[in-house]
């Protein structure tokens, strides 16, 4: 295969890879607004929709695997490799792709961050609802917590059932 081509087939992966990452972006956004508005459904279809995407995305990056292949790289070209692939000159289309791609994943990465920030603090309200719907009073659920030591000393650790006597 001539180098253009596989040069050109290669800024395809990067921008296909990068459209997947704005689209799950996009996806948590919209987890977001489901959270702030208690739409079990759209959390739901989020959910759905990002395993989908993230599936589509290992393809993506399948085909970016057997490029780097027949370009005689390893399994795994990065983006940080790919100037040094290229002798410090990449073609303009690989070096727009990959510039797309790394934003598109510095979004994403914001996105998850702030998403999990969400996420927590939702299971933390919710979990103190039901706690005050129950008549409950003391320290949150330890479960939803990833703090160690917060289910209190003694605690059998996470197991569901306490042997000791």
């Amino acid at each position: 295969m001539a180098p253009s081509r596989l040069a050109d087939q290669l800024a395809d992966t990067l921008l296909s890879e990068a459209k997947l990452l704005a689209e799950l972006s996009a996806t948590m956004q919209r987890q977001r607004d489901a959270v702030a508005v208690d739409d079990l459904d759209a959390i739901d279809d989020s959910v759905f929709c990002t395993h989908r995407v993230l599936a589509t995305l290992g393809e993506a990056r399948r085909r970016r695997r057997w490029l780097a292949q027949l370009l005689g790289e390893s399994d795994d070209l990065s983006l940080s490799a790919l100037a040094h692939f290229f002798n410090g000159n990449p073609p303009a289309c690989v070096h727009t792709a990959a510039a797309h791609l790394a934003d598109a994943a510095r979004v994403l990465q914001r996105d998850v961050n702030v998403n999990r920030r969400v996420l927590r603090r939702a299971i933390e309200a919710s979990d103190a609802y039901v706690r005050t719907l129950c008549g409950i009073s003391g320290p949150e659920s330890a479960a939803y917590s990833d703090a160690p030591g917060r289910a209190g000393e003694g605690s059998p650790g996470g197991h569901i059932v306490d042997r000791r006597a």
